[in-house]
């Protein structure tokens, strides 16, 4: 039986297989972004705001509210949930948390109350109890296809059902509705079993006709009086909170999409011989590394890839700690570090991809010893690329994005642009132990 370290291919074996490889220096480039984010300390009152907008009508005083939350990174995550709850509880109602995140969290009850814990949310940091279950009841069948709409059972008990979760493209599909209020009704609500079959018939019948159908059908079936939608800016900090009523689901988060497209980070090169990932996980992105970003959609359902960015090669130096191991993504990578083998939770990976029906986004790349053995075969399988020509970029995450390492053919071509700025001049990479010495990117 193999081992990890007999997957592992030590950094002498890649040097010797690649030959002589002149690695490029790094300097430090920064987007240039104008952002107006919320103050902090106006987060939660503004998500407070944002309940105020929405009509609860036939909900009894006193009554409970399901606030869903869900897996991703968010910024000011507990604010926004806590801000949430405060107003409820200050209308006269009962809150309660509960996960919205589909199969994450390994599709345990505990495993996505861990989810939660990790991104802040607590019942001491929201002031209300979370409810963690995977026990999901059918709620109703779509007109067309017949198809089971599934809903988490402690939501569907209470007398009003309030989703809070960030409007952004998805990785998996383009369409009016991506990630937002509506995917979390019928993908996150749905637990295992509803994102299961919703992922099952995404095969043929794609997810941009797929959510809007189930989300009208959920609406009607439920006691959904609205959710809490945010916006992020491109250094991911939070740049609107909007209380949505059920009628504003589809409609108004189609145009909140538009904003979402328009300020989300992004690469400011359309193509790159290697790009250096520090990091990939769930908190940053569905498929670890967003496919928005890097261009690269090569197990998705029935979906082109982004036209742009081209890049050639991609090597990923590990996971974040909030993924707990869920490595779902890691097939977009051609090489990647011992670290990420090392940390990978296999069920968990599997799970996910299984619900997701994405079975090749968990293939395991070329596993590298080192960071040196990493860039050396990314560059030495590109042909003949000189270290001055190399156009080689290296991120923290596909997340953040304000500040990048790139090589000298890149930072020549930042001095002539207005939306990039010159932080530190070109020198050799620094290794340690044959592994990249410097702080991430968004540290530098």
């Amino acid at each position: 039986m193999e081992t990890l370290s007999d997957l592992t291919v030590a950094e002498e074996t890649v040097l010797e297989a690649c030959g002589a490889v002149e690695l490029p220096e790094f300097g430090v480039i920064e987007q240039v972004w104008e952002t107006d984010p919320i103050p902090e300390a106006e987060i939660a009152e503004r998500a407070g705001a944002a309940v105020r907008d929405l009509e609860f009508g036939d909900v009894p005083a006193g009554g409970e509210v399901a606030v869903g939350a869900g897996s991703r990174g968010i910024a000011n995550l507990a604010s926004i949930v806590g801000g949430v709850v405060a107003e409820l509880q200050e209308l006269g109602y009962e809150p309660f948390v509960f996960p919205a995140m589909g199969s994450h969290g390994g599709a345990t009850g505990e495993g996505q109350r861990e989810m939660l814990a990790e991104l802040g949310v607590t019942e001491e940091s929201v002031g209300c109890a979370i409810r963690s279950s995977m026990d999901v009841v059918e709620v109703g069948r779509t007109a067309d296809r017949d198809v089971p709409v599934y809903a988490d059972a402690t939501a569907v008990n209470a007398d009003a059902i309030l989703p809070v979760n960030r409007v952004k493209p998805h990785t998996d599909f383009d369409g009016d509705v991506e990630s937002g209020l509506s995917k979390m009704l019928v993908i996150g609500m749905g637990k295992q079993k509803g994102a299961k079959t919703a992922h099952e018939w995404a095969v043929d019948w794609s997810f941009r006709n797929m959510i809007p159908e189930i989300t009208e059908r959920l609406l009607e079936e439920l006691p959904v009086v609205g959710g809490v939608a945010i916006l992020e800016d491109q250094r991911d900090d939070t740049d609107h909170i909007e209380g949505i009523p059920p009628e504003g689901f589809l409609g108004r988060e189609a145009e909140l999409l538009e904003t979402a497209y328009r300020i989300m980070p992004k690469i400011p090169f359309e193509e790159l011989d290697v790009l250096v990932v520090d990091r990939q996980g769930k908190d940053v992105s569905g498929q670890g590394l967003d496919t928005n970003v890097i261009g690269r959609r090569p197990f998705a359902i029935n979906e082109p890839a982004p036209e742009t960015p081209e890049i050639k090669r991609i090597y990923t130096r590990g996971l974040t700690e909030t993924t707990h191991g869920n490595a779902m993504g890691m097939g977009s990578a051609d090489f990647v570090h011992h670290d990420v083998a090392a940390e990978l939770a296999s069920e968990t990976t599997l799970i996910n991809a299984i619900t997701a029906s994405t079975v090749r986004g968990v293939r395991l790349p070329p596993v590298v010893e080192t960071d040196r053995a990493g860039l050396v075969a990314s560059l030495s399988t590109l042909g003949v690329v000189g270290p001055d020509d190399a156009r080689v970029l290296r991120a923290t995450d596909t997340m953040r994005l304000d500040r990048l390492y790139a090589s000298p053919a890149l930072v020549e071509e930042a001095r002539e642009r207005d939306d990039l700025r010159v932080v530190a001049e070109p020198e050799p990479i620094d290794f340690e132990d044959g592994e990249l010495a410097a702080p991430t990117p968004h540290e530098a």
